[in-house]
């Protein structure tokens, strides 16, 4: 069995991955409240 050594792997791929999750989210966050906040100027 090989020995591991720690912060040998190469994680660009996962980082990038990573990166586009919080964009995403960070995006989905922002198209909600947007529509709440119109949904409620609308309704009021």
């Amino acid at each position: 069995m090989a020995e591991h050594k720690a912060g040998s792997m190469d994680i660009t791929v996962q980082e990038k991955t990573f990166a586009g999750f919080i964009r995403m989210v960070v995006w989905g966050a922002g198209i909600s409240i947007g529509i709440l906040i119109f949904m409620a100027l609308v309704n009021a």
